[in-house]
């Protein structure tokens, strides 16, 4: 059975709207300059205390370990309070997930947020129930883009590696995917500081209508 794993925050759901909110708000409790929202959207993807270490690194403001914890804190706290404030799902993912479970798939969620803030995210979009497994970046012992979470979610969903695919939106998910040995459709919408069609993906899509005829393209035909 074809297991479809996606990663959540530029994938999934259009999330940058409520995590630069909540990165501006937290970085203005220190008095600090809110980020340009241009660049700061590429920043999202490594988790929220990457996203604040790129931002205060950005913004030449030097950082212990121990206040860059105080600062996740702080975010994660407010983003919880705010998980879905403006955050949407990318225009045709629903009809394309419906596309998919009817032809058999399984589909997971495999992102670098925590467990429970991408469920918190997805039960206030009601997209929980359309996922087998979700797993965050504190699910398993390392975050992508080692292989342990990716393989681990394939696995908890039923699935086999070769008959797996992974759909994200930036160079952790290409090389999650590479190091599990995976096929990886990468969209072009998504945060990532390396251009889309540079990440190295077997697909690029534009649009979630294209997704059906890429998942096709990429698994085995005993898959399908």
């Amino acid at each position: 059975m074809p297991v479809i794993a996606f990663d959540l925050d530029g994938t999934l759901v259009d999330t940058a709207p409520d995590l630069l909110n909540a990165l501006d708000a937290t970085l203005a409790r220190h008095a600090l300059p809110p980020v340009d929202r241009a660049n700061a959207r590429n920043m999202i993807g490594g988790g929220a205390k990457m996203l604040i270490q790129r931002a205060l690194t950005s913004a030449n403001v030097p950082f212990s370990e121990a206040e860059l914890g105080e600062l996740n804190q702080q975010f994660v706290a407010y983003y919880a309070a705010h998980i879905a404030d403006e955050s949407r799902p990318f225009p045709g993912l629903l009809p394309a997930l419906d596309r998919l479970a009817d032809t058999g798939a399984r589909l997971c969620v495999c992102t670098n947020k925590l467990e429970r803030l991408a469920r918190s995210l997805l039960d206030a979009l009601d997209l929980t129930g359309r996922f087998t497994v979700v797993t965050g970046g504190d699910t398993y012992a390392k975050p992508k883009p080692d292989p342990l979470p990716l393989s681990a979610t394939i696995a908890a969903a039923g699935g086999a590696l070769a008959s797996a695919i992974m759909v994200g939106d930036s160079i952790t998910d290409v090389r999650a995917a590479r190091a599990t040995g995976v096929p990886v459709i990468a969209v072009s919408f998504g945060y990532t500081e390396t251009p889309p069609a540079e990440l190295g993906a077997d697909a690029l899509i534009h649009h979630y209508d294209d997704l059906s005829r890429a998942v096709l393209a990429l698994l085995p035909r005993s898959a399908t």
